[in-house]
């Protein structure tokens, strides 16, 4: 029997490709540790991307793999999960409570950029990773109703404000502090100013990732965004139909313009199951998110149903994420996640915090 190499085990794990990262886990970097004991293989993973979802189905195929080397009669795998902080725009300071900023944006209102936003907040959390969402629409804050949080902010010190947590997430938005039906005649620069301190004035608690949920179009907000927030990377959510799209597209090519990484489509109300008959018809047409990732060279993150239950869920504070945990929908936001989350892991880190501080003092 010839004794197994490590050239060997790489080789074997190579011939596993993971669909989130679009590669094999020795390519990525992901492969830690091979350590051999006469036919016993101990395989050390670490992704970079919370994956509580995928980590069995990851360690089995592994151990397919392995096991297929001539004198392995033991494999052992681990898997960790390590969420970092990834580049934002140039001449802005990364937040020191929150690694990573991703913003959902769809340039068009009424595509179900909400309800993708909050329900893609709490799959990150299902999948293992700390995570607060922050409502930007100023006019027309929606997260609270869509989280069940009625709370106001509570604050410690007078200056600064808890978030309210509800479902594991923790949340801020303009609409914990007004009632639900009290209308926000703001003019652009307040709005700006109110964007910038619910960021700022919020006493995030270790954030892995703070999901922002854009208001529509490309206008203010957006600008401050872009100009003032560290933004680690941007989700375009849209539906396939064409007036959608147009808009959609101008929303990505927003972020190119301000170099903000677009880390894909995410098509939601892809087709539509009668709770009836469960008959599933495509009422806003077919292909259109798969063709804007195609035309802008992003990814197509995943496709969403219009379906009755996911509106019913938001309308009572229960998203289907925490609603029904095991069903196929909230599987669907789950997968979505982990290639969100995949995505942002193959960006460029961020070393600003690996750096000392230079301090001069006279002597």
């Amino acid at each position: 029997m010839s004794e197994v190499s490590q050239s060997q085990v790489e080789m074997a794990v190579k011939g596993y490709q993971c669909p989130y990262l679009n590669s094999d886990l020795v390519s990525a970097s992901a492969v830690k540790d091979i350590a051999i004991d006469g036919a016993k293989v101990t395989l050390k993973v670490e992704l970079g991307f919370p994956a509580e979802g995928y980590v069995e189905t990851l360690a089995q195929a592994l151990r397919n793999q392995i096991a297929k080397i001539d004198g392995v009669t033991d494999v052992v795998i681990e898997i960790a999960s390590k969420i970092i902080s990834h580049t934002v725009q140039r001449g802005i300071k990364p937040h020191d409570n929150i690694k990573n900023i991703i913003a959902i944006a769809s340039g068009k209102g009424g595509v179900g950029k909400s309800t993708t936003s909050v329900n893609l907040a709490l799959a990150l959390v299902a999948e293992g990773a700390r995570v607060g969402i922050l409502d930007a629409d100023i006019y027309g804050p929606s997260q609270p109703r869509m989280l069940g949080a009625t709370a106001r902010p509570q604050t410690e010190d007078g200056k600064t404000m808890l978030p309210v947590v509800c479902h594991d997430i923790q949340s801020m938005s303009i609409g914990y502090m007004i009632e639900e039906d009290n209308p926000m005649i703001w003019r652009g620069p307040m709005v700006t100013q109110a964007l910038e301190q619910l960021l700022r004035d919020t006493n995030w608690d270790n954030l892995d990732y703070l999901v922002i949920d854009l208001p529509p179009g490309t206008g203010d907000v957006q600008l401050t965004l872009a100009q003032k927030i560290p933004v680690s990377a941007a989700v375009i959510v849209t539906t396939p139909q064409d007036i959608a799209l147009l808009d959609a597209r101008k929303a990505l090519k927003m972020f190119e313009k301000v170099e903000v990484p677009v880390l894909g489509v995410i098509e939601n109300m892809s087709t539509h199951i009668c709770s009836e008959c469960g008959h599933e018809e495509h009422i806003f047409g077919a292909g259109g998110g798969e063709q804007m990732a195609t035309d802008y060279d992003v990814q197509l993150l995943g496709s969403l149903p219009l379906d009755i239950t996911i509106r019913e869920n938001v309308d009572v504070g229960t998203p289907t994420v925490v609603a029904d945990p095991d069903g196929a929908i909230a599987q669907n936001y789950r997968e979505i996640a982990r290639r969100v989350a995949a995505g942002l892991s193959q960006q460029g880190k961020d070393y600003s915090t690996a750096f000392p501080n230079i301090v001069i003092k006279n002597t």
